[in-house]
C-alpha cells in the first residue's frame, strides 16, 4: 500500500527531484518510515520505477489483440497516449534518462524493466497476429520508435506523429508477418 501510493505520487510530481518528506507528506507517513520500508531515497526510487512498469506491463498485457500487427502497434500507440499509460510512460522515460548516464539503480532497473516491457511486446504483437519468432524482430524496432514518438507528443507536429505512427505500423507489419 505505501509503494503503491509513493508511485501514485511520483506519477504526478515525476522523479526528477523527488525527496523523501513531500512524498512522506502526500502518503500519509514519515520520512524515516519510507527510510524504513526502502533502506534510501534511491531505494524508494528504484522500487517506485520497478512498480511503475509492472503497472505499464499490466496496462500491455491487458490490451486485447487486433487482426493484423500494423493495427496493432497504431492501438498500442493510442495506449501509450491515454491516462492510465501515458504517466507510467513518462516515469520510465525520467529513470532510464538517468540510468542512460550510468547512475545506479536507475541503470539496472531500467534494464529489468526493459526486459518485461519487450516480453509484454513481444506477446501482445502475437495476439495481434505476428508468428512469436518475427515478433521478436520487431520489438526493438517498435518500442524504439513508439518511445521517440512519446518524446515527440510535447512539439506541435500532430500531422507529423501521425504519418511517422502509420509508417512505424506499415514497417511493424512488414517485419513482424513476412515469411
Amino acid at each position: 500500500m505505501l509503494l503503491a501510493a509513493a508511485t501514485d505520487y511520483a506519477l504526478t510530481a515525476g522523479l526528477v527531484g523527488l525527496s523523501l518528506r513531500p512524498v512522506a507528506a502526500a502518503v500519509g507517513t514519515s520520512d524515516r518510515m519510507l527510510i524504513y520500508h526502502f533502506g534510501t531515497r534511491d531505494g524508494l526510487v528504484s522500487a517506485i520505477t520497478t512498480e511503475a512498469c509492472r503497472r505499464a506491463v499490466a496496462e500491455i498485457d491487458s490490451l486485447p489483440g487486433t487482426r493484423t500487427v500494423r493495427s496493432g502497434v497504431k492501438a498500442l500507440w493510442a495506449a501509450y497516449q491515454t491516462p492510465r499509460m501515458a504517466p507510467l510512460l513518462t516515469l520510465y522515460c525520467q529513470a532510464a534518462a538517468t540510468g542512460l548516464i550510468g547512475r545506479e539503480p536507475y541503470r539496472s532497473d531500467v534494464r529489468a524493466a526493459n526486459a518485461l516491457w519487450s516480453a509484454a511486446l513481444g506477446n501482445y504483437l502475437v495476439r495481434c497476429g505476428s508468428e512469436p519468432h518475427r515478433a521478436r524482430r520487431a520489438i526493438t524496432f517498435v518500442d524504439s520508435a513508439l518511445y521517440g514518438f512519446f518524446l515527440d507528443l510535447v512539439t506541435d507536429r500532430p500531422e507529423e506523429l501521425e504519418r511517422g505512427v502509420n509508417d512505424l505500423a506499415d514497417a511493424a507489419h512488414a517485419l513482424a508477418s513476412a515469411r
